[in-house]
């Protein structure tokens, strides 16, 4: 359960109960312990996925492209460091975006370029076909995991679609949960930087019902708690994880795992939580979702009808 203090615990979802009785395993991925995918002239990137989201973590050279060609559907851009900025090409229009930055790049023809060099990692949905065949983990996801409804993209944005770049310098409020944003495919969650272990009496084992959680370590590590609920049927049962991971990795918990993170090393240590589609309950809570206004809710979930 959330600490009382935690702002997640007036979620309506940390109320509810599950119903699951088949269940996946959990997915990590340690990229400082396995060969890239791609290792050329833009640098080194390698690729994992969830059942609907693809990560491509880049450590780039100076000069590196990255080009999209019909593109299906909306994809994120993450400059977590502010010396390296990127411009980014879209229907012929170019915009610069500086470091410390989430962008968020429309459907069709586009290119990434990071003049620096530097940290990029990228989120496309599993629609990229191309680039989750290649995931590291790929033979994970043969067959649809259990839990997880179709994916299903959200509402384009108010006033069509174009680049749009947010600073990720925003001041923590109280009562608001991290700093997220969305986009039709995607919501992004990018936690405050926390120094030495996490507080061992103020953690959050959670769940969710029906979506995965993908939790991206970008400094320090972090040791991934998961246990899967007990069933009737002792076959579906799993061991606990206490999973140790350094960045950058990813980690993919599958629904309905219990779980909670802890912050392991004693300098910085922070996580960037990646949700497809855009969480719900999340969305539903006022000022969480720091560009609300430019990407609707679905009718279903509260949106204009």
């Amino acid at each position: 359960m959330y600490n009382s203090s935690d702002p997640r615990s007036s979620l309506a979802t940390a109320k509810a109960g599950s119903a699951a009785t088949d269940f996946a395993a959990a997915e990590y991925l340690k990229f400082y312990d396995i060969s890239p995918q791609e290792d050329d002239a833009n640098g080194r990137t390698w690729l994992g996925r969830g059942q609907n989201f693809v990560i491509a973590h880049s450590d780039t050279k100076p000069g590196a492209s990255f080009a999209r060609t019909a593109q299906l559907d909306e994809y994120a851009v993450l400059l977590p460091d502010a010396k390296s900025p990127a411009t980014i090409t879209w229907q012929g229009e170019t915009v610069t975006v500086a470091g410390y930055s989430l962008v968020f790049v429309p459907p069709g023809d586009s290119v990434v370029r990071m003049p620096e060099g530097g940290r990029v990692v990228r989120m496309f949905s599993t629609r990229s076909k191309d680039l989750a065949d290649v995931c590291v983990n790929a033979d994970a996801y043969g067959e649809q995991h259990p839990n997880i409804p179709p994916f299903e993209p959200w509402p384009e944005p108010q006033g069509g679609y174009r680049v749009r770049s947010y600073s990720l310098d925003v001041p923590e409020e109280p009562g608001r949960f991290g700093r997220i944003w969305r986009c039709t495919t995607l919501m992004v969650n990018v936690l405050p930087q926390e120094r030495g272990p996490r507080d061992i009496t103020r953690l959050s084992p959670h769940y969710h019902e029906d979506f995965e959680q993908c939790s991206l370590v970008l400094e320090g590590s972090y040791t991934h708690h998961i246990r899967w609920p007990w069933t009737p049927d002792l076959r579906a049962w799993r061991a606990d994880d206490h999973e140790l991971c350094a960045a950058p990795s990813v980690t993919v918990i599958p629904p309905p795992a219990i779980h909670t993170s802890r912050g392991m090393d004693e300098g910085v240590n922070q996580l960037v939580d990646i949700f497809s589609p855009p969480r719900v309950d999340f969305s539903q809570k006022p000022g969480w979702v720091l560009n609300a206004d430019d990407y609707p809710m679905p009718p279903s979930a509260g949106g204009d009808r």
